[in-house]
């Protein structure tokens, strides 16, 4: 029989290693308040390095309405340190707009996160919400911005019960198209609705901020329509607006079973009826401008970012030839917010590619990131932007 010989240092490797194969479970004081964790469920086969837990927690609507959400919680798989990690909030691009297309639950959730494997490898926790509808039964509130910014800070809050990830106060926020959004909405909120918590910066790749310019300007009719499809649905769901002042009977069915029928994610390719689908609702939607028409219309500016209420710093990332958030949009949205003599890093990409804007930026935004952890001077590139 060999004998053990545990040091202090051992000894906290030990604990830090027991609590991946743990459930950790909430206290049952304030237990549903906004930000609590509900529970926090090891996740299996995590890359080398990683630790993870597929996180419930409570969080509360824009109407104040609590709500039970979902999401993922990641670490390095090393001791706990004496201070308090990093926290990078990660809102991920659009998915879907039911319970099924939770990210945290996804075979591919590791490889769909940008960056990941650089931040975990810097010693940050990365805390990534499904939002509010995605992993459960609610309604999706699709860039409803109130709704998600409040998802991402509650995250943030709960990811700090978990012993083993060490999470502390102090976060920046990175997201792409509509976490792009909810960077933005998670910036303006984080003072009023999480003052327990520190942002240090927002990062946004191809973030949508004009909705409905961003919707005019979308270039790929396609997805076009499946956007326009997601975020009727969710609205007629969320708010109860109807959807006959927008379609016809027959496409309000189409609508509904595209938004009911797909998620997107990694490796997805459509279907032949959701092909059918979109080409009907193209048509349906053909020379209607939703931000012309009421209610929707007071629901995109709403929802819209307004550049005067975002506290910077703030980097941005773009592809010039982005088909569905137009550069053009999000360039005149950095112009503003320079105008308010806010420090805005512009990262424009080449190419066309919408989906990986946030990949393909990620190795600068991780630098700038790290930059405001150690409380540099925000690089400024208003002069440059064209």
């Amino acid at each position: 029989m060999i004998g053990w010989r545990i040091g202090r240092k051992s000894m906290r490797h030990l604990i830090a290693t027991l609590s991946v194969s743990l459930s950790v479970l909430a206290s049952p004081v304030g237990a549903q308040q906004a930000g609590a964790l509900i529970s926090a469920e090891p996740m299996r086969d995590t890359p080398a390095g990683m630790q993870a837990w597929q996180v419930r927690y409570w969080t509360t609507n824009q109407d104040g309405v609590r709500q039970e959400v979902t999401g993922a919680v990641v670490a390095p798989r090393e001791a706990v340190p004496t201070r308090p990690r990093r926290v990078i909030a990660w809102a991920h691009g659009t998915s879907g707009v039911v319970e099924k297309c939770g990210l945290s639950t996804h075979p591919l959730f590791f490889q769909a996160t940008p960056g990941l494997e650089q931040a975990i490898r810097e010693g940050y926790v990365v805390v990534a919400p499904d939002y509010p509808g995605l992993g459960t039964s609610m309604p999706h509130p699709y860039l409803v911005g109130g709704d998600t910014a409040n998802s991402v800070l509650d995250a943030v809050r709960a990811a700090r019960a978990i012993p083993g990830a060490a999470a502390g106060g102090q976060f920046a926020v990175w997201g792409e198209s509509q976490g792009g959004h909810a960077a933005l909405w998670t910036a303006i909120s984080a003072r009023s609705y999480a003052p327990d918590l520190t942002l240090v910066g927002t990062a946004a790749a191809a973030p949508p901020t004009d909705l409905a310019e961003n919707m005019r300007r979308a270039s790929e009719p396609n997805i076009r329509a499946m956007m326009m499809a997601f975020t009727l649905y969710s609205w007629s769901e969320r708010f109860g607006y109807s959807l006959g002042g927008v379609v016809n009977r027959a496409n309000q069915g189409v609508v509904k079973r595209l938004a009911q029928n797909n998620c997107i994610t990694i490796g997805s390719t459509p279907k032949l009826g959701t092909i059918l689908g979109i080409v009907s609702v193209r048509g349906a939607l053909r020379n209607k401008d939703m931000g012309r028409i009421e209610p929707w219309a007071a629901t995109m500016r709403a929802n819209s970012v307004d550049p005067a209420s975002v506290p910077g710093p703030l980097l941005i990332a773009q592809s010039i030839e982005d088909p569905l958030v137009a550069s053009a949009v999000t360039r005149s949205f950095a112009k503003k917010m320079c105008k308010r003599r806010s420090a805005v890093r512009w990262i424009e990409l080449p190419g066309g590619d919408h989906a990986h804007t946030a990949r393909d930026s990620a190795v600068e935004t991780l630098a700038w990131i790290s930059a405001r952890f150690e409380g540099q001077t925000p690089p400024d590139d208003c002069r440059t932007i064209g």
